[in-house]
C-alpha cells in the first residue's frame, strides 16, 4: 500500500523526535556548570528552557538549553556573555566554549553533548537576556512554555508537531531563522485554527510566515519583548529566499495529496526537508 503524505510527515516526526534519554549526556554537565557559575558569578536559579523544556527538540540538531539567572547588577549583554564564557572556558579547558547570542555554547565531547547556557537577570516576573540583534530583551520562558502547552492541547499535539517540522526544515536546509521564533509562530498559527490536517496546515503555516515576511512577533503572553526571526538583515534575506522555496514545495505536496498522488507529494516533502 502506498504511503500517504500524512503518514510520511508522521514518519519524519518520528525520526526527529528525541528519545526520553536523548539529552541525558548533555544534561549530565548541568551540575558542574551551575557550580562553576555560582562560585564565580553567583547563581539565583538555573533551569531547562527552549526546545528541551517545551518538547519540541529535534534529534541530531537540538542542544540542551539552560537559563541561568545571575546575581548582582545587570551589566551590558556583551559583558554578561563574556563573563559566563570566561568562567566556563577556564573550568572546561578541553571543551570549545563560544558565544552565540543569547547563549554561551559548550561543546562537550567534540560537540556531541552540546549545552547552551543563557545568562539572565531577573526582571519582574521574567528575565532579561541578550537580544541576538543587540541590547537586552525581556523573556518569560515559563509563561511561554505554558502558552505552547495550552495551544498544543487544542489539536492533540498538533502545535508542537508543526513546530518540530518547521525546525527540521530550518536545520536540514540551513535556514538562519530563530528556533524560538518558529515555535512561537507555530503555536500562534495553531491557536487560530479550528481543525487540523498537517499537509494543509504545514503549507498554511509556511505561507503565513512568508506573508508576514518573517516580521518580529509580539509576545503572545503579552509579557515580554518581541520575538525576532533573524539576527541580521542578510540572514533574513537568506531565510526569506529559502522560505519561498519551502512554500512552493509545501503547496505542491498539498495539491498532490488532495489528488491522492501520494508518491509525488512525498517527493516534494523530501525536497522540503532535504531527505
Amino acid at each position: 500500500m502506498t504511503e500517504t503524505a500524512s503518514a510520511y510527515l508522521n514518519r519524519v516526526l518520528s525520526i526527529y523526535t528525541p528519545s526520553s534519554t536523548y539529552f541525558d549526556a548533555a544534561r549530565s554537565h548541568r551540575s558542574s556548570i551551575e557550580t562553576r557559575l555560582d562560585r564565580h558569578l553567583g547563581v539565583k536559579e538555573m533551569f531547562e528552557t527552549g526546545s528541551l523544556r517545551h518538547g519540541t527538540g529535534v534529534a541530531y540538531w537540538s542542544d540542551a538549553d539552560y537559563l541561568v539567572s545571575l546575581k548582582g547588577e545587570r551589566p551590558t549583554p556583551t559583558t554578561a556573555l563574556n563573563n559566563v564564557k570566561s568562567a566556563l572556558a577556564d573550568r572546561f579547558p578541553a571543551t570549545v566554549v563560544k558565544v552565540r547570542r543569547p547563549a554561551v555554547v559548550c561543546e562537550f565531547a567534540a560537540g556531541t553533548e552540546t549545552v547552551e547556557v543563557v545568562p539572565a537577570f531577573t526582571a519582574d516576573s521574567g528575565y532579561w537576556i541578550a537580544d541576538p540583534t543587540g541590547g537586552w530583551m525581556k523573556t518569560h520562558p515559563k509563561h511561554h512554555n505554558s502558552y505552547v502547552n495550552e495551544v498544543n492541547k487544542k489539536h492533540s499535539g498538533g502545535a508542537k508537531k508543526l513546530a518540530r517540522l518547521a525546525k527540521v526544515w530550518k536545520y536540514e536546509r540551513s535556514v538562519p531563522v530563530s528556533s524560538c521564533y518558529l515555535e512561537m509562530r507555530a503555536a500562534k498559527y495553531a491557536d487560530g485554527e479550528t481543525t487540523w490536517f498537517m499537509p494543509i496546515y504545514l503549507h498554511g503555516y509556511l505561507t503565513w510566515l512568508q506573508n508576514l515576511a518573517l516580521a518580529s512577533m509580539n509576545d503572545p503572553t503579552g509579557l515580554g519583548s518581541r520575538f525576532t526571526a533573524c539576527s541580521s538583515d542578510s540572514n533574513k534575506s537568506d531565510a526569506l529566499s529559502k522560505l519561498g522555496t519551502a512554500v512552493t514545495r509545501a503547496r505542491k505536496a498539498r495539491e498532490y495529496d488532495a489528488n491522492n498522488q501520494h508518491t509525488e507529494a512525498i517527493s516534494e516533502y523530501k525536497l522540503l526537508f532535504n531527505q
